[in-house]
Parts: C-alpha cells; sequence; structure tokens
C-alpha cells in the first residue's frame, strides 16, 4: 500500500467572478521510503500541492489517502492531528521561535502532542544530537548560523518520527555550501528510511532525490528517476545507519570527525592573534588621539 496517494486533485480558488484552478487532476502515489522531489517554476502549483500533502489546505475535488487513512473529508481537529503524527515540516524561513532555545523549539510538537516534560526532553535532545547539535542546544535562533537553524528545524521535524519528512525550498535561504551540507543531512535521513518529500525550484537541489515530478499549470507535466548527485561522505556508525524504528524508518546517526588542532599560531607580542584581538586592536587604530590630562 502506497504510503500517499492521490486521486483527481483539484484545488480551486474563488476569485471574484472567476474560478483559478490551481491544480488540475492531480494524481500520484509516494510508496514509503522515497526520496521525491517536486519541481516548478512560480505559479506552477507545487505551492498547492505542499499544501495539500501536508494537510495545511483541503482539496475542492479528488481523494487524498494517507496511510491508507482519507484525507479529504476530515475537520480541522484531525487534520491537525494528522500534521503532529505523521508529518514533519520543514519550512524556508525555518520558523523557530525568537526567545526559545534551540532544545525548546524541537520540543513544541511534544509538547502538543501531551508527551510528559522527561519524555520530552530526552526526544528532543537525542533528535538534536542527530543533527550534530549537541554543543548548541541551549542556543537561542539569533545565537546561530543559518544552517545551524535549518538543522534545529530538521531536528524538530524528526522529533515525532513521523511517516513523512515535508521540505519546503530547505535550502532556498542558505549559501551554496551550508546548502550542500543540508542536502546531505536529507540524504543521510534517506538512507536511513525516512521518506522525503522536497519542494523547490533548483535543479541541482532536486537532484538529489530518486524522484522529480515536474508540475507546470497545475498539472504533473512529467515524472521521473534521476541520475543522482554524488552526496559528500556522510559519518555514520561502522554498521550502517542504524538499526530501524518501525515501519517509520530509522534516523540518520552522524558521528563527529576527530576534532584537530585549531589554534591561532602566537602573534608577534606572544599571545594568540585570534580574530577578537584583531577587532580590539581595529578598533583602538580607529580612535582619534586625544591629549593626556595635566595633573591636578
Amino acid at each position: 500500500m502506497a504510503l500517499i496517494k492521490t486521486e483527481n486533485l483539484w484545488k480551486t480558488y474563488d476569485m471574484g467572478t472567476e474560478s483559478v484552478h490551481a491544480l488540475r487532476a492531480v494524481s500520484l502515489e509516494v510508496e514509503r521510503g522515497e526520496f521525491l522531489a517536486i519541481m516548478g517554476p512560480s505559479g506552477s502549483g507545487k505551492s498547492t500541492l505542499m499544501n495539500l500533502i501536508g494537510c495545511l489546505d483541503t482539496p475542492t475535488e479528488g481523494t487524498y489517502l494517507i496511510n491508507g487513512r482519507p484525507v479529504s473529508g476530515m475537520n480541522d481537529d484531525e487534520l491537525a492531528r494528522i500534521r503532529n503524527r505523521e508529518i514533519g515540516f520543514v519550512f524556508q524561513t525555518f520558523n523557530l521561535l525568537p526567545r526559545a532555545s534551540a532544545l525548546h523549539n524541537v520540543e513544541l510538537p511534544l509538547i502538543y502532542a501531551g508527551i510528559p516534560a522527561a519524555e520530552r526532553k530526552e526526544q528532543a535532545v537525542a533528535a538534536l544530537h542527530l543533527v550534530e547539535l549537541d554543543d548548541r542546544m541551549d542556543h537561542r535562533p539569533n545565537e546561530l548560523s543559518g544552517g545551524q537553524r535549518q538543522r534545529v528545524a530538521i531536528a524538530r521535524a524528526l522529533v515525532n518520527n513521523p511517516s513523512i519528512v515535508l521540505a519546503d525550498e530547505p535550502t532556498g535561504n542558505l549559501d551554496t555550501k551550508t546548502g550542500i551540507e543540508i542536502m546531505a543531512v536529507f540524504e543521510g535521513l534517506h538512507r536511513a528510511g525516512n521518506t522525503i518529500i522536497l519542494i523547490t525550484h533548483e535543479a541541482e537541489v532536486a537532484r538529489h532525490a530518486h524522484r522529480v515530478i515536474h508540475i507546470r499549470d497545475g498539472q504533473i507535466e512529467r515524472d521521473e528517476r534521476t541520475t543522482r548527485v554524488p552526496a559528500p561522505a556522510a559519518r555514520g556508525p561502522a554498521g550502517g545507519w542504524g538499526a530501524g524504528r518501525g515501519e517509520r524508518g530509522s534516523w540518520y546517526v552522524p558521528q563527529r570527525a576527530p576534532r584537530q588542532d585549531s589554534r591561532p599560531p602566537p602573534s608577534i607580542s606572544g599571545f594568540p592573534d585570534t580574530p577578537r584581538r584583531r577587532r580590539a586592536a581595529r578598533r583602538r587604530s580607529r580612535r582619534p588621539w586625544r591629549a593626556p590630562r595635566p595633573p591636578r
């Protein structure tokens, strides 16, 4: 049985006297453990399809099944439960609480699920370990880089062990190098058995997936298997990517490389020539000269 199945899916918006068809008779199936990218230009309908797959909206016509359960006719409370238990979201803009630590941001889905505090913290710590943020758990978003914020968002998506990880332009706000690192994390998650659905308009990002669906004018233009880009060597345990965690797959368990000695060489003064000392020296050099005060 397919994990996701849509049949003749339509989404129509009434704009005054006109009807705009954002999706037109979209039918597709996604198997468990697939790495799928949905591509299309602006206005093609890919975001509308993502909203329907993520249970953020309901179709005008057609049927949508997730894990064999019909979603199309569910009310708002039922859709909220599906989003909390079955789908992990990763957004382009991270959507982290600015005043909360990384740990508390990852705990949020578990709070809504009613998980006790001790178990909640344990699961959140484990999820942050998987994305290599053990030493950033107590940092707020403004104390993290863009790549680290996206890793927090990925950990939050994984913490409930969802059936699907749904990522909307996850590298859109990142530089090229950080984007490659984030895609390596997604590839590790896929190798661990997770189902990944990626929404993107970048062909280089889509090539990391095993399957690409191209959407144009609200319809599936083509559905193809890809020649994948070799990912950077991901660091995992010697025995593979870990044991499975039931039929939903297991988590990516990265391991840190041995830390190299990166201490800066001493300066002429004998103190380490650190960036902090260089900044202080520049500030001193920009201060205007002032004559010493005469003694009283």
